[in-house]
């Protein structure tokens, strides 16, 4: 999302002053949201940056299409920079770190600068070696404007406006909370080298990624509320999809994970 892009889609509440607004529009906006957020949950995080689970390869650039849709740039891209993140988390060499940066360099500055704009091949050499990604992430922005061509088809301007752009602009900030208010505010279950905290709101907002120290501590699961009462809806659609056939080997938590949330540990208890 370059800072054109960025000051459109902020300019987007304005303009639900001069539109007429139905149920459609509202619906598209929702359920654009809920898709979108599923491929950056599943595809750009869980999948291409942890590889928690297991997919054939025309689900995988179906994942990736989704997930660009959301307008947070190219898989490849948007992975190294993860995986660039969880090797240094919250140290002077983080991406994206409040503790040292802030909460605005966290929630957005970082996306705006010079240091990151390019994809670090090196990181990503096991996706990296699909041609089909390194043309997608090349040209990310193009399953954005092909959703939004459908969208508008379908709604017409108040179901781009609303539907659409409205749905991204929450998508985008959503999702970057969890580099700025996972790392600040919440319970810690676990004691991570890092300053990551579980959200319950988060959570409920990015379909189960606020349990950002959950998943701090064993990355690499392919759920992240590991208790029962911690709601994960990516995962939930996961297992789903694990009975379609359409992705496999969705990695569990190891027993020693059960064990550590029953033990006394440092830190500040999680109430989650």
């Amino acid at each position: 999302m370059n800072q054109l892009l960025f000051l459109a889609l902020h300019a987007t509440p304005l303009a639900l002053f001069y539109i007429e607004i139905n149920l459609l529009d509202w619906a598209l906006c929702a359920g654009l949201y809920g898709l979108r957020m599923f491929g950056v949950t599943a595809g750009y995080h869980r999948y291409f940056s942890h590889r928690a689970f297991r997919t054939g390869r025309f689900f995988q650039f179906c994942l990736a299409v989704l997930a660009q849709s959301a307008a947070q740039k190219g898989v490849l891209w948007w992975a190294a920079n993860h995986r660039r993140h969880h090797a240094a988390s919250d140290t002077i060499h983080d991406v994206h770190s409040p503790v040292q940066r802030g909460f605005w360099y966290a929630h957005l500055g970082w996306w705006f600068g010079n240091d990151h704009n390019k994809t670090d091949l090196s990181l990503v050499k096991d996706f990296s070696a699909y041609p089909e990604l390194r043309w997608l992430d090349r040209y990310h922005v193009l399953p954005f404007l092909g959703l939004a061509l459908i969208t508008f088809w379908i709604g017409g301007w108040s179901g781009l406006v609303v539907g659409f752009l409205l749905s991204t602009l929450l998508l985008f900030h959503a999702t970057l909370a969890i580099n700025s208010i996972g790392h600040m505010w919440g319970g810690r279950r676990f004691s991570t080298r890092d300053a990551s905290r579980n959200n319950p709101v988060l959570a409920l907002l990015t379909l189960g990624e606020g349990w950002h120290n959950n998943h701090h501590y064993f990355p690499s699961a392919a759920r992240q509320g590991f208790h029962p009462l911690e709601i994960d809806v990516t995962y939930v659609v996961l297992r789903f999809l694990a009975l379609t056939g359409l992705v496999y080997d969705l990695k569990p938590l190891p027993d020693r994970i059960m064990r550590d949330m029953r033990a006394p540990h440092s830190g500040n208890p999680a109430a989650l």
